[in-house]
């Protein structure tokens, strides 16, 4: 149930004290909150200037009869100017402008409203955008730690490097600082009282004490013009008085930050309204600050700005500094993306204000988080949402009842809290740490799992992603493809050994900065001790960079507040110093020793309550690093080196895994229907390195592995004259081409044949595409190191490959290929997307994927939705099901390219899911075998609730049978799911043919032929009927 702000009941307002007022708002609140449902499906809508609020409005008629529950949407808080994802953003206080104003947000929230429709909202807490103007960076840049928003970001105030000391590194130059500014590229600047540096686009501030350097320059000159009592000079005189007495930048006292703060603001006014007044002080300051800008040509000239920049909170440096010496933390290692200390109660009542305004009014109904792995201590944070929640809706219906009362509120606002915490706070199991519907983009790698204290329903999918793309990958093939991969590149890489140097590579050449920053914390706590003071910080910077490189998921969740450590920290802890003993021989083990003690809280007895929090301090503070060193290594340098099988490297996913089992798909869905039945089951996001057909038919390959071998050899010998031959290597190398070989037969459009037109805007999206894999790869060119010449060559290859005059054998080769294997991979796409709609969580459609999506890693997989189209098609799908469901099978079976298939079982599925909610919120989970010759060529269970029963069975490994004879339906003729004897009785409804379905009955059990079933439709998903 969703909260409209109605009124608690009973009692009579002017009667009723705080005390009793909480205890009546609480009891009301929290029996509404509880009764609200979460959604069934999401649809994600990428919401930029593009695509509007007014845009996605006119879409929503169409996801309500689509069968989504809930629109799911990007960031749309202000972001940068021009950003197209929403994760950058400046203002929390606003909306983004190039989404709509606040009607048209309206508009939208009304209209989903309107359809009985949820919103889910990303919402991004770790990090603000500061590429452009951002008024909170922005004041801590005009006034360094003194600034009111000093604490809201991760600064090291004090970094190794003591020329930073109360400063904050801004590598944003193109040059070296001194060839920068003596070529004239740093200017000063003056608007309406306040002095800036303009380097060409970007606008800094200057120090507020800085003020009196320009202003007090050829003083004696205006003095002489204007006389020494002219009123105007007086006032320039106090104003020049007022900025020596402002405290200083360094000063972190409340009371002096408030009058900092105050006062140059106050001395802005002063000076804007008497330049405003006074030709003689305007030209005085016009000339002043023409003195300052230097002549390019005269070093000297510049000695001046160079001064008024060294008094300022910034330290402008070269952009390859960052790496280094950047001393704020990041979002990974983009410097534009500033992180921010959502730990601080500030911080998050600002980062949140406006989410939460919606959530009281009830625009939006649930949450995604971005990157909770950044976060200082997420555990803390999720409650912190779930609770603030909670009292939001109790203000609503406050407000709606006892508006006249509002002085009681902050006694109202303490006793909830304390009712809160008292409950939901105390016990893990408390329903109402799940009130509002939260999901969190959580990585998961290897064994690793969702901390069960987390107040949250889930994550964002990718761990489903992987698993429901890997049934579909067959192992007998793990050898041959193995093989050809390391026979075409001339090498066997080792994957783990390969993540271990990629992780290195980015300590050392992208956060070596925040590498240094854990050394020196970690030093200062070695001297605490007598018994590892001798540890030097070498060798102590040496032992983090081994535990990092070889720490096997993205962080552990030590805290300030749980008394016992989780269980998977310490292993996953005590693992990693085991290896990294043993890999090095010539460091001291005992520093690994004194490493762990520090992280698993082993703090020597006679330490003090300030260096036992040093201690924790830095521990959680290695918690936020190893994740990012994981995600760069791992998902943005390893999965574009390694290409045994590019379907396998995606996000969250274990390419060193060839593929999932049945068993352990059905495993996984058996873990989420019990602890996490609402987490989301998602296939393609905006952040995934290839859509669900692209891997789907990649999948293939694992069924054809030695034609695939002798393919690419043949592809090479054809496109050999392409390459360009180099002392140091051909380029593409042949990692890299066996790359573009797997990307062009996965990405090709559906389709026996493609258009010039086609083709060339097919060739366009390949170069661009390969372009930024080779650079992510980091081998033979890098974003921060191009090799133009290699990049030329790779692009000259991609388009001469692509282009029908220079390759037609390559070409009519490769479209054959692609053709032979494209109908089994739509078979896939097919058999994973009825997976996602059976299993337990909800079913995530990321925009556009409803028809086929053969899209490649952002921005490809960002480009624009032709809803009308698919408002079309689907309303057509609708009209012929209601004519004849199985005559509309059968041609969607015959004509597969066009995706309408796709779309209609998509909305049939998610149809389902609206009229069996119970079943598919709370409803259990049964693995379903099979018997006969293909029992291992398809992957089938059961949902069940009381009377409620929904089977689904997708085929796999469909080529051969494809090919054979007889069909698919053919090839299952004597292969038939192996169900309950309880399903003999039942009678149940095919969800796409309509027809009536009876299992036969065997001794002991019942049978489902699945032949006949296939004939119809390639899915099997059947509904009881007779429950």
């Amino acid at each position: 149930m969703r909260l409209e702000g109605s009124a608690v009941s009973g009692g009579d307002a002017g009667q009723v004290g705080g005390e009793a007022l909480a205890g009546k708002l609480y009891g009301r609140v929290r029996e509404e909150l509880l009764a609200r449902a979460t959604p069934l499906s999401t649809y994600r809508f990428q919401l930029h200037k593009g695509f509007p609020f007014s845009a996605a409005r006119e879409a929503v008629p169409y996801l309500a009869r689509l069968g989504v529950t809930d629109v799911y949407c990007s960031p749309y808080l202000e972001a940068s100017p021009g950003s197209t994802h929403g994760y950058d953003c400046v203002d929390h206080k606003q909306l983004n402008p190039e989404v709509g104003s606040p009607e048209e947000h309206a508009a939208f929230c009304s209209s989903v409203r309107e359809h009985r429709m949820g919103q889910v909202l990303d919402v991004v807490p770790n990090h603000m955008g500061i590429e452009t103007f951002n008024p909170l960076w922005f004041d801590v840049l005009e006034n360094g730690p003194a600034s009111v928003y000093a604490r809201f970001f991760d600064i090291d105030w004090g970094p190794v490097k003591d020329e930073l000391e109360g400063k904050v590194l801004l590598p944003v130059l193109g040059d070296q600082y001194g060839v920068v500014l003596e070529r004239g590229e740093l200017e000063l600047g003056y608007r309406d009282g306040a002095f800036f540096i303009h380097y060409y686009d970007r606008l800094l501030p200057l120090a507020p004490r800085q003020y009196g350097r320009v202003l007090g320059r050829n003083l004696e000159a205006l003095e002489s013009r204007l006389g020494a009592e002219h009123g105007h000079l007086i006032e320039l005189q106090s104003i020049l008085t007022a900025i020596s007495h402002l405290p200083q930048r360094t000063e972190t006292e409340r009371p002096l930050v408030v009058e900092r703060n105050r006062e140059k603001e106050v001395i802005k006014r002063r000076l804007a309204a008497l330049a405003g007044s006074c030709p003689e002080v305007a030209a005085h300051i016009e000339a002043n600050v023409k003195s300052f800008n230097g002549t390019p040509g005269e070093p000297r000239s510049f000695d001046a700005l160079d001064e008024l920049l060294a008094g300022c909170s910034y330290r402008l440096a070269h952009w390859r500094v960052a790496g280094e010496e950047i001393n704020y933390r990041r979002f990974f290692d983009i410097n534009g993306l500033a992180a921010i200390r959502v730990e601080d109660p500030d911080v998050f009542t600002e980062a949140h204000q406006r989410i939460f305004d919606w959530l009281r009014q009830g625009c939006i109904t649930g949450l995604r988080i971005d990157h909770p792995d950044g976060l200082y201590d997420p555990t803390a944070y999720f409650l912190n949402l779930q609770e603030q929640f909670f009292v939001e809706r109790a203000r609503a219906l406050f407000d709606a009842e006892y508006a006249e009362r509002a002085e009681l509120w902050p006694e109202v606002e303490r006793r909830l809290r304390e009712r809160w915490q008292a409950e939901a706070g105390a016990y893990v199991d408390s329903p109402l740490r799940r009130a509002l519907y939260v999901v969190v983009e959580k990585i998961q790698g290897g064994r690793e799992r969702i901390p069960e204290s987390w107040a949250v329903h889930g994550t964002t999918g990718y761990r489903f992603a992987n698993a429901v793309s890997g049934v579909f990958v067959h192992p007998d093939s793990e050898g041959p493809l193995t093989e050809a991969y390391h026979r075409f590149i001339g090498e066997a890489p080792h994957f783990e050994e390969l993540v271990y140097e990629k992780k290195r590579l980015i300590l050392r050449d992208f956060m070596s900065s925040e590498l240094n920053m854990l050394a020196h914390r970690l030093n200062r706590i070695s001297e605490m001790n007598r018994r590892s003071r001798d540890f030097t910080l070498n060798s102590l910077r040496r032992a983090l960079s081994e535990f990092i490189a070889l720490f096997p998921v993205y962080r552990t969740y030590v805290d300030d507040w749980r008394p016992e450590l989780d269980e998977r920290d310490v292993r996953y802890i005590r693992d990693t110093l085991r290896h990294a003993k043993a890999r090095n021989a010539t460091l001291n083990a005992s520093i690994f020793d004194f490493l762990g003690d520090v992280l698993l809280r082993r703090y020597p007895e006679h330490l003090g309550p300030h260096e036992r929090a040093e201690m924790l301090a830095f521990t959680m503070k290695v918690q936020q690093v190893t994740g990012p060193v994981m995600a760069k290594g791992l998902e943005d340098t390893v999965f574009y080196v390694y290409h045994r099988l590019d379907s396998l490297n995606e996000v969250g996913g274990e390419p060193e895994n060839f593929g999932t089992s049945a068993d352990i798909f059905h495993a996984r869905n058996q873990e989420r229907a019990v602890h996490w039945p609402a987490s989301m089951l998602t296939t393609s996001t905006h952040d995934t390195k290839r859509s669900e057909d692209v891997r789907a038919r990649i999948n293939v390959l694992t069924e054809l592995p030695g034609e695939w071998r002798q393919r690419v050899e043949r592809w090479s010998q054809l496109t050999r004259t392409h390459r360009l031959e180099r002392p140091e290597g051909p380029a593409p190398s042949l990692n890299d081409e066996y790359l573009f070989y797997q990307t062009v037969v996965g990405a090709w459009p559906m389709g026996p044949s493609l258009s010039a037109e086609g083709l060339a805007e097919f060739r366009g999206r390949i170069r661009d595409y390969m372009l930024k894999a080779i650079k992510e790869a980091k081998v033979r060119t890098s974003w921060t190191n191009p090799d133009p010449t290699y990049e030329e060559g790779m692009s000259k290859f991609v388009e001469a490959c692509l282009d029908e005059g220079k390759s037609r054998a390559f070409l009519e080769e490769l479209q054959a290929f692609k053709r032979r294997i494209e109908r089994a991979g739509q078979h896939n796409a097919l058999g994973q997307l009825l997976l996602k709609l059976g299993s337990p969580g909800v079913v995530d459609t990321y925009q556009g994927c409803e028809l086929w999506d053969l899209s490649l890693v952002d921005p490809d997989n960002r480009r624009p939705v032709d809803y009308g189209v698919r408002t079309r098609l689907l309303e057509a799908l609708d009209e012929e099901a209601r004519e004849d469901r199985s005559a509309l099978c059968s041609r969607l079976m015959a004509d597969m390219d066009d995706g309408r298939i796709k779309l209609f079982a998509l909305a049939e599925g998610l149809r389902l899911r609206q009229r069996q909610r119970a079943l598919f919120c709370r409803g259990g989970y049964r693995a379903l075998h099979l018997v006969g010759p293909r029992a291992d060529a398809a992957v089938a269970f059961a949902r069940e609730h009381e009377q409620s029963v929904v089977i689904c069975a997708a085929p796999r490994y469909t080529l051969s049978a494809l090919e054979s004879p007889g069909g698919l339906a053919g090839s299952y003729e004597e292969t038939s799911l192996d169900l309950p004897e309880s399903y003999a009785s039942m009678t149940f409804r095919d969800v796409f043919t309509g027809r009536e379905v009876r299992p036969g009955r065997r001794e002991g059990g019942a049978v489902l032929p699945l032949a006949p079933l296939l004939a119809g439709f390639p899915l099997v998903l059947l509904e009881r009927s007779d429950g």
